[in-house]
């Protein structure tokens, strides 16, 4: 296979499975099950994020026997289980956030994830970084906050509703961890020279095992199963959501060996626009134009980041 085809696959790929994956989770989070009296939604997440990483799990387990053999891995397990619970309460609070923001929101929120990056990166690994990194970041920032802020007149109105709210939050705690992650996995990489396929299969081991607990000892995995019965669509609509999602992670991690991050974020980056438009388009999610100018700004500063923000970075 010729390296432009495979890469416009890939690229395709990761656009299809993630553009689906974006919609069936609002389709599920904001959809109403059942007639009448019964009607219901889905809020059983840790159920949602624990079938999600247990098919992650098992397409690692497939790559790794086959197609992406990575030999012995010499990693702590410290690092994995650390990993696994950073990683998996981002995806929580991702998730529980969009029962209280539109996933236009949440998707504009998750793209700040430089910021808690850079700010991790310079508190805890004392680094710096170029002035032009700054700038791009304060793009993001700018836009951001330009996104979720709530125009005065809504605010007079609805004088209960705080500037920021509990959906927010959550989409800031997820923020967080997800830079707790990346600076786990940077010592992973620096200390064992970890592999991608190692990493994807552990670190969904341990979050299968941590989500187990918890549905258990939460009472969700009843609730789960009770849902399931009374609404046996939700099912295919989980397992299709799951697919789609180690899809995705597969055609990434295949780009990223191919071809080197920078294609691939900015690939990943241009999806995140589309599928913010395909949410909109095909849900009703209205935007203002002050939050349309904010989407621009805030993929533009990924876009530019991705391009020319990579200049080595030095120590203190």
């Amino acid at each position: 296979m010729e390296k432009r085809t495979k890469f416009f696959l890939s690229a395709g790929g990761i656009f299809t499975c993630y553009f689906y994956y974006g919609i069936q989770q609002e389709k599920l989070m904001k959809g109403v099950y059942g007639e009448g009296e019964n009607e219901e939604r889905f809020t059983c997440v840790l159920a949602l994020v624990f079938m999600q990483c247990v098919v992650n799990y098992l397409f690692a387990k497939m790559m790794l026997a086959t197609f992406m053999k990575q030999g012995e891995d010499s990693t702590r397990t410290f690092y994995y289980a650390s990993c696994a619970m950073t990683f998996l309460l981002g995806m929580v609070c991702s998730n529980m956030a969009l029962q209280w923001v539109s996933y236009p929101s949440q998707v504009i929120g998750k793209a700040g994830k430089p910021i808690p990056v850079m700010i991790l990166g310079v508190l805890l690994a004392r680094k710096s970084y170029p002035l032009k990194k700054y700038i791009f970041v304060f793009m993001v920032v700018l836009g951001i906050i330009m996104f979720i802020y709530k125009d005065s007149s809504k605010a007079t109105v609805q004088s209960n509703e705080s500037l920021i709210g509990f959906g927010e939050v959550l989409v800031f705690l997820s923020l967080t961890m997800d830079g707790l992650t990346g600076a786990i996995q940077d010592r992973m990489r620096a200390e064992h020279s970890s592999k991608s396929g190692h990493m994807m299969l552990h670190t969904n081991f341990w979050s299968v095992i941590y989500l187990g607990a918890a549905i258990v000892l939460t009472g969700e995995l009843k609730q789960f199963i009770g849902f399931v019965d009374r609404h046996p669509e939700a099912l295919w609509e989980l397992a299709f959501l799951s697919v789609s999602s180690a899809l995705g992670q597969m055609f990434i991690y295949i780009m990223v060996a191919d071809y080197g991050p920078l294609p691939c974020s900015i690939v990943t980056t241009s999806r995140k626009f589309f599928t913010v438009l395909g949410s909109v388009f095909l849900f009703g999610n209205k935007l203002l134009p002050r939050q349309w100018l904010a989407t621009i700004l805030v993929f533009a500063g990924l876009f530019l980041d991705s391009m020319y923000g990579k200049a080595p970075e030095k120590k203190k």
